[in-house]
């Protein structure tokens, strides 16, 4: 047997943001601001987590792994997956060589929210988007209907259709019951579910929409994008927090090893830059607050650190079975070796200090991909710039990989802030043109690197590197961990 270690506290906890509250506080969200107390009053409710009632990471036994051979990878033709197009929405654009660009010249797209008057918040920034357009994707009557959450997947889900040659001509010609599509959303449709609960309190139950369910629910996007092109195939979402993404990938993939689907559209969308997203983030005391230097207020590693930037949009890829792909002629960008899914099972917030559950995580992608720990050289990074969260994961990565001289790790939220359900899509995309162009984007306000990040974080300045295995982390709420894994497509 060999024992791996499990005494890890289990997190401080968060002063509550009003005192007169109940006495009551949130949970510490990734180690930020951490106290020594925590109140609740005597009232509190029945299951109700105090400070002395949240678990220690409690000590886990496994078995020794047995000497196995050397990893191989899928070679069967219908089971080998493959990425066929691209679709996104992004505080750069919708474009994917511009959304590309503008990250290796590590251009920032935080700023100031002017989307409602966050005058009076303490956080009064985001990467927020400006200049969407629905324009020929979506009808003006259903666009001014929609949740902005909707809007992003949509045109990002037709966007990647057109990019793998899928248009609804073509789609017209082909088994729709074989297409499946698994876009998934950490928060749903937000505006929307705050304006019917704004009308319900204001007005009274006669003036709620009867788009404020159906709007409000997170299956929607995977729905009304099915509705829109006809697709028929394994149709869901999923909602893992800020893994939402990766989890609707390494689903999408198992669907077509299982032979139910020849294409899958998969990927992440998220609308919460409003009111109710970035005051509930708030009081959760998990965002920064350098209100005076938005754009430097994401530094993934940095020693001065103070919490995640949020951000929002849509990231969609069309994942497709090698097969199927070459029978259609369809243009191959690369190739999705496997993936997974763990829990840290520790804590709603906090991730496990020990990094079992993420470093467990890496390695059964490795195994379900088919490589060893060597073949991998490149890391994106999970990397939201909390105090506890960016080295939990430096730790993991550490774990896996003995040897980390020859990797790259960098952070794409350092640029567009954290997309949340829809980070994993985006970060996919900026995977994946990282192998193709062969140059990685830079991880930028890295200005005082924490000492035990001992991996080249590519700070601030892009470099040129042939990947010649990436993987691409997402982690959430709940202590959920998802890690896909990318290559080259080599026939």
């Amino acid at each position: 047997m060999a024992s791996i270690a499990g005494t890890c506290s289990s997190g401080s906890i968060l002063k509550s943001a009003d005192s007169g509250r109940n006495g009551t506080s949130l949970f510490q969200y990734s180690g930020l601001r951490a106290v020594d107390s925590f109140k609740v009053n005597s009232s509190k409710p029945k299951g109700f987590l105090s400070r002395s009632s949240v678990p220690k990471c409690r000590g886990i036994r496994a078995m020794a792994s047995p000497t196995v051979s050397a990893p191989t990878r899928e070679t069967d033709p219908k089971k080998r997956i493959v990425i066929t197009g691209m679709g996104l929405v992004s505080v750069f654009g919708s474009d994917i060589d511009n959304f590309y660009n503008k990250l290796l010249e590590g251009e920032s797209g935080i700023s100031l929210i002017d989307r409602f008057d966050a005058s009076s918040y303490s956080v009064r920034f985001a990467g927020q988007m400006r200049d969407f357009s629905s324009k020929g994707y979506i009808d003006g009557k259903n666009d001014r209907r929609l949740d902005d959450c909707w809007r992003y997947c949509l045109v990002a889900g037709r966007r990647a259709l057109d990019n793998a040659n899928l248009g609804q001509d073509v789609l017209e010609t082909m088994d729709r019951s074989r297409i499946g599509v698994l876009v998934g959303s950490g928060m749903g449709g937000l505006t929307a579910f705050s304006n019917g609960v704004e009308a319900l309190i204001q007005k009274g139950y006669k003036k709620i929409t009867p788009f404020f369910i159906p709007y409000s629910i997170t299956n929607m996007g995977s729905a009304l994008l099915a509705i829109d092109t006809g697709l028929m195939g394994p149709n869901y979402s999923i909602s893992t927090a800020c893994a939402t993404a990766n989890y609707c990938f390494y689903a999408a993939a198992n669907h077509i090893r299982r032979g139910e689907a020849d294409i899958m559209v998969a990927g992440g969308t998220e609308a919460a830059v409003m009111a109710t997203g970035v005051g509930g983030f708030i009081a959760c005391r998990a965002l920064s607050q350098r209100n005076d230097e938005p754009e430097k207020a994401s530094r993934p590693w940095d020693k001065d650190r103070d919490g995640f930037v949020i951000g929002e949009g849509s990231g969609v890829l069309i994942m497709e079975s090698l097969e199927h792909a070459q029978k259609r002629g369809a243009n191959i960008i690369a190739e999705y070796l496997g993936g997974a899914i763990t829990c840290d099972a520790h804590h709603m917030t906090d991730p496990r200090s020990d990094g079992l559950g993420v470093s467990s995580c890496i390695t059964k992608s490795l195994e379900d991909a088919g490589v060893s720990p060597e073949e991998v050289n490149y890391v994106n990074a999970h990397a939201t710039s909390t105090l506890a969260g960016d080295l939990a994961e430096v730790n993991a990565v550490k774990k896996v990989f003995k040897d980390t001289s020859e990797i790259k790790m960098n952070g794409t939220k350092s640029m567009i802030g954290h997309g949340l359900g829809a980070a994993g899509g985006l970060e996919a995309i900026a995977t994946i043109k990282a192998i193709t162009t062969g140059w990685l984007h830079p991880t930028i306000n890295q200005y005082n690197l924490e000492p035990e990040v001992t991996i080249d974080t590519v700070p601030n300045v892009k470099k040129q590197h042939e990947v010649n295995v990436a993987i691409s982390n997402s982690f959430g709420f709940g202590g959920h961990n998802s890690v896909v894994v990318f290559a080259p497509f080599r026939p």
